[in-house]
Parts: structure tokens; C-alpha cells; sequence
């Protein structure tokens, strides 16, 4: 991308102060920069759909859907947009999946900005960014037993009703919010409590919540 060049990036976090702040750091970085803003999951969607991105800053908490469904989607939808997230989440609990999902990087928002250049520098030239906190953990695990907590088993689906139902939503309302049937919610729920080994729905919040997959 020549210097000149117009770049637009498209923040997607539903806090100002964040958004605030990326803004601010994008523009003393790059002279020529547009910066696009979304609050939920579904402007964001309707941002991509209706004109083109260079760049997308996505976080995994979100109100009206969690940040790895989005990323499935907007890579559907945009197949080129390059997609880098921005977490409170630590790398070792949701950096794997968000790569899976379509993200070519995963920084956390304690990075700090120089981080977050060279990340948005690399994404735009079409490659993968990843931390070297993240690499070192990522080949540790290649040369020991794997010590992985159990979540780490559990489908992108089953992943995402535990974040649900760790947020305190029913089964009626993550029913709705994914299109799925009351009883297909509900087996989910069972095989989350048999692949973690808990026995209540409580003990899974409690799960969720100590292995900080929710904020």
C-alpha cells in the first residue's frame, strides 16, 4: 500500500474509549487513515457489506454476538478483509480459535501501540502477525505433553453456549440467538458438562468465569 494511499480501518468494540484510542494511535501511525467505528456485531456486518475495508480491528466480547461468530462471518462476507483482534482475553485462551476463525492476528489491549503498528503493517501485506509471547507458548506445546485446559477440546459451537451461558443467558434465549432448537441448546449443555467434567450449569459459569472466557 503506498504511503499516499487512503487507508480505511473499521473498529468493531462496543466501548468509545477503546475505539477512542485505536483511532488515536492508527492516525499517528499512518498519515493518511480513515477509521470506521461499530459498537455491536451487526454494524459492523452491515459496515463490511456496504462498502470496502482494508482493515478490520475486531473484539471477542461483544453485546449482540461473541467475536469468533463475527469473525466466521465477516470473513464470509469479505473474504480479503484482513481481520486482526483486539481482547481483553489473554492470547492462551482464545488466540487459537480466533486464527481458525478467519483472524490473521491476535493482540490483547494491554499490547502496546508499537505492537499494534507492527501487527497492522504486517496484516496488510497479507500475512499472519503472531505475538512472540504466543509463539513461545505455541512451541512449548510442541515439545512437551500437551497441558491444554479442557475447554480447549470442545467444538467452536460447544465453545460458544458455554461463553453464552456464562453470560447468564437461558437456554430459550441462546436458542434464539444462534437458530437452533430449545433441545439441541440443551444437548450442548449436557455435553459441555460431560467433556468438563461438571455436573450443574453453575459449575460451568464458575468454570467460564475462572479461566477468564468471559469478562
Amino acid at each position: 500500500m503506498m504511503a499516499t494511499q487512503l487507508m480505511k480501518v473499521l473498529v468493531i468494540d462496543d466501548h468509545e474509549v477503546v475505539r477512542r484510542g485505536v483511532k488515536q494511535i492508527l492516525g499517528e501511525i499512518f498519515p493518511h487513515v480513515e477509521v470506521g467505528e461499530a459498537d455491536t456485531s451487526q454494524k459492523g456486518i452491515a459496515a463490511v457489506q456496504q462498502e470496502p475495508w482494508d482493515l478490520a480491528i475486531v473484539d471477542i466480547s461483544l453485546p449482540d454476538q461473541n467475536g469468533l461468530a463475527l469473525l466466521g462471518e465477516l470473513h464470509s462476507i469479505a473474504p480479503r478483509l484482513p481481520l486482526l483482534v483486539l481482547s481483553l482475553h489473554p492470547e492462551e485462551q482464545y488466540a487459537v480459535r480466533a486464527f481458525r476463525a478467519g483472524a490473521m492476528a491476535y493482540l490483547t489491549k494491554q499490547t502496546a501501540p508499537e505492537e499494534l503498528a507492527r501487527a497492522v503493517k504486517q496484516v496488510l501485506t497479507g500475512r499472519r502477525y503472531v505475538t512472540d509471547s504466543l509463539g513461545e507458548s505455541m512451541a512449548g506445546s510442541l515439545n512437551k505433553k500437551s497441558t491444554h485446559p479442557s475447554h480447549h477440546t470442545l467444538s467452536e459451537r460447544e465453545f460458544e453456549v458455554l461463553v453464552l451461558l456464562a453470560q447468564g443467558q437461558s437456554v430459550r434465549n441462546i436458542a434464539l440467538s444462534l437458530t437452533l432448537s430449545v433441545k439441541t441448546v440443551s444437548t450442548y449443555r449436557v455435553r459441555l458438562q460431560d467433556k468438563l467434567q461438571l455436573t450443574t450449569t453453575a459449575e460451568l459459569i464458575r468454570y467460564a468465569l475462572d479461566h477468564r472466557l468471559v469478562e
